[in-house]
This record gives structure tokens, sequence and C-alpha cells, in this order.
């Protein structure tokens, strides 16, 4: 049987992704408001409450309005902004995350979309502190850089829009240096921390792809583990995923750089180890619009639909 699916705001970066990846599809029927109804509220309850699942790509307060008109509990919802990231009765929609988080997923109404930066951050850190080789209260530091997509349509002006008051031709630059990044709650919770990590984002000029790293100062650990150790422990979690692989030791010793747009266009993060026994430089590389947006909706709406997972992706 088609089920249906609508995918309120469809029309930004990350709606026109997800809609890209589902419209061939024959196992899903995509549901629009008609274009002269688009602010019709009734119209827009009605499809919200129609349909088998709903794909939320919206600001904030928008979303949390959206999910306040969905009064048919059979639909099930996956919000891609960071409104539902933390809260009760939302389950998180990285399926690698955790060996029980696929079903979770599969059992849930309400779905949050990861972040793209925590997506990469906690695919390092949470399997070090499920096998205890790194405390939860450890100290962790995380920089990364992601394309300039990453920011909607007014990052996305600031760089291509010569007409746009915020343009810059810099090739890179940092933000968020207040600490108060809304990611942050996020990475924390989501990876088991006991305190929140310190984060340094930045983005570059190209418009999609990223690179999440953790530098671990393995000899300040409590029982200094090997490079191996890490390796190892990340490694043996995600052992057999489709869509998440780890470096071997010896891949990653034998390169000289990384790029971030090499993942482009997929729903995939490749996880490196590097450094020596004293220090690891953990990195993860994923594209920031695919396994950190609409790849990961794609994927979760399989799993809460009982597709197969890989459908789409």
């Amino acid at each position: 049987m088609t089920q249906r699916v609508f995918i309120d705001g469809e029309a930004g970066t990350t709606g026109l992704q997800i809609r890209e990846r589902l419209e061939r599809r024959r196992d899903l029927e995509l549901v629009s408001i008609d274009p002269a109804k688009r602010k019709d509220a009734d119209e827009r309850k009605r499809l919200l409450n129609s349909v088998d699942a709903v794909i939320l790509c919206l600001p904030d307060d928008a979303a949390r309005e959206a999910v306040s008109l969905i009064e048919n509990e059979a639909v099930r919802v996956i919000d891609a902004s960071t409104a539902y990231r933390v809260a009760d009765g939302w389950t998180y929609g990285f399926a690698e995350m955790a060996k029980d988080q696929r079903a979770k997923i599969a059992a849930s109404k309400r779905i949050s979309n990861p972040g793209c930066y925590p997506t990469g951050f906690i695919g390092l850190v949470r399997p070090l502190l499920d096998a205890g080789v790194v405390p939860r209260g450890w100290q962790f530091f995380c920089n990364a850089v992601s394309g300039y997509s990453g920011g909607g349509k007014a990052m996305i002006a600031e760089f291509e829009d010569e007409a746009s008051p915020g343009f810059t031709r810099a090739p890179y630059r940092i933000y968020a240096m207040a600490q108060k990044h809304k990611h942050v709650p996020e990475m924390q919770m989501q990876a088991g921390l006991s305190r929140p990590p310190i984060f340094a984002p930045s983005v570059g000029r190209y418009y999609k792809g990223m690179i999440v790293e953790v530098p671990l100062a393995l000899m300040a650990l409590p029982n200094p583990p090997k490079l191996a150790d890490v390796h190892g422990a990340i490694a043996a979690h995600y052992a057999d995923e489709r869509f998440v692989e780890v470096a071997s030791l010896e891949e990653a010793a034998a390169l000289k750089t990384l790029d971030p747009e090499v993942l482009n266009g997929t729903n995939r993060m490749k996880l490196f180890v590097f450094g020596h026994d004293g220090e690891a430089r953990l990195v993860a590389l994923l594209d920031n619009l695919g396994k950190g947006a609409s790849g990961a909706a794609v994927q979760n709406l399989n799993l809460a639909l009982g597709l197969e997972e890989t459908a789409g992706l």
C-alpha cells in the first residue's frame, strides 16, 4: 500500500533535498499544499492530519505550531528543526547511535531529526562513553567546519548574493563565539555527557559537506587508553552498519588531508581516528545536507513507516 507523506516547508534547503530523494519512489505518495492556499491555516491543518507521515522543515517556532495542529494520533512526525531534540516524548533520529535506537524510531510517532554537527560529534563520542573508554564527565572539545548551506537562506545569501547586506568574500569564518550554540544541549544529552562540550563551529566558502573534529588527550584520561583501544571501541560500535563507516588505522595513517565535500550527495558518514598513543584526533566526515539533514530524515521516515531502511538513499 502506498503511504502518503507531507513535507511542511518543502521549499527550504532541507525540504527540497528531501523531496528530491522521495519524489521518484513508488512506495510513497508526496502530498503538497496548493500554492494558492499556502497561507490557508485550515488547509495546512487538513494536510497535516490526512497523511501517514509529516516531515517538518521549518524554524523552531513554526515546527511547534505545526505539531500543535496535528490531532490525528496515527500521523508520524519527523521534525528537522531543533525544537524537540532534547524534549520528552520525542525519539532521537540517529539510528546508529545505540543498538536499540532503530527499534525506538520504528515504534515512535514523534521523531526529532539530529543536527549535522551533533551527528558527527555524537557519532565519534558516544561509542567511547558506552564502552567506558572515556568517562562521561570528561571535558570534550569539538571543532567543526560546514558548508554554508547549513545556515539556511541567510547564510547562503551571505556567500552567494552580492546584493545581500551581509555578503562576504571571506573564504572561511568562525561564529557562535559566545559559547551558546543551540546544538550544545543536544550534543551533551544525546552523547550521554554529564557536562556540555566546548563547541567551536565555523563555515567555509563551499556549499555543502562538513568535517567535525574531537581532539582527545589520551595521556590525560584515567587509565589512558591506546589509540587502538579508541579505534576499536568506535569500530565495534558501527560494525556492519550501512551508512556509517570507520576507516582503519592504516587508512587513516596514510592520509595527508581530508576533503569535506567527499561524501556530498550521500547519507554516509565516515569516521577516522588519527594520532598516536598519547593524543588522538577523532574526525567525522559527512554531508551536512545528507546524513546531517535530508538523508537522515528519509532514513527515519523509512524506519517509521516500516519500509526498507535504505530506500531512496
